[in-house]
């Protein structure tokens, strides 16, 4: 008897090693899927975040920007000397659009950042002649900075200095002369070379303006 409820159990009840990997299986299966559907959400989810990356980075290639200056100023307060970072940045496409801008952070970085938000806030549009100059002279002047900038003849290139020389070249200006009158300072100068290319007008909305006919303007 003892032999045939041993017989009959062995053939019943399945051997103990035989039910984890079962088991095991079965898990493996279920997790499996589960793992998966949760890359596959993820995958779409990050694609649609990488699509916006790439869009943002293409709209950021587009602008270039240069650190005139970063001086370190303090303010006087209640409890001593605050101590920051000033940066003056200009920021440009090369095509027709230039502006200047400053931050001020506890941090060079911080001040970098802020002053490439205020310079493209601050931002101006300049007309270009096919010959990548400027269609007439013109004159700026900012505080005791005053600026001239004269079109010039191909091959010409770009005849400044300083800080005017910057804005310059991000306005995508390639043929130009400019003459620094007055101060010294960078922030002044830049912003002087602003007004002047702000003051720009093509030939054609000067004979809309005078009421004259565009002939007029050249003869």
């Amino acid at each position: 008897m003892t032999e045939t409820n041993d017989q009959i159990q062995s053939n019943v009840i399945p051997a103990a090693s035989d039910v984890p990997a079962a088991a095991d299986g079965q898990q493996e299966r279920r997790g499996g899927g589960g793992r998966g559907g949760d890359n596959r959400g993820g995958d779409r989810r990050g694609g649609g975040r990488g699509r916006d990356n790439r869009r943002g980075q293409e709209r950021d290639s587009e602008w270039q920007e240069r650190v005139i200056q970063i001086r370190r100023v303090s303010k006087t307060v209640k409890g001593g000397k605050k101590m920051s970072f000033r940066a003056i940045v200009v920021v440009g496409n090369e095509r027709g659009q230039v502006g200047v801008g400053v931050g001020k952070a506890g941090d060079v970085i911080g001040a970098v950042r802020k002053g490439v938000a205020d310079g493209k806030k601050h931002l101006v549009k300049v007309p270009l002649t096919r010959q990548s100059s400027i269609p007439t002279l013109s004159n700026g002047r900012d505080g005791a900075a005053s600026v001239l900038i004269r079109p010039a003849a191909p091959g010409t290139g770009v005849i400044a200095g300083g800080s005017i020389r910057t804005v310059l070249e991000l306005a995508g200006i390639k043929n130009v002369l400019a003459k620094r009158l007055g101060s010294k300072t960078p922030l002044n100068n830049a912003r002087a070379a602003m007004v002047a290319l702000a003051g720009l007008r093509t030939h054609k909305e000067t004979a809309k303006e005078r009421g004259i006919s565009l002939e007029q303007i050249y003869s």
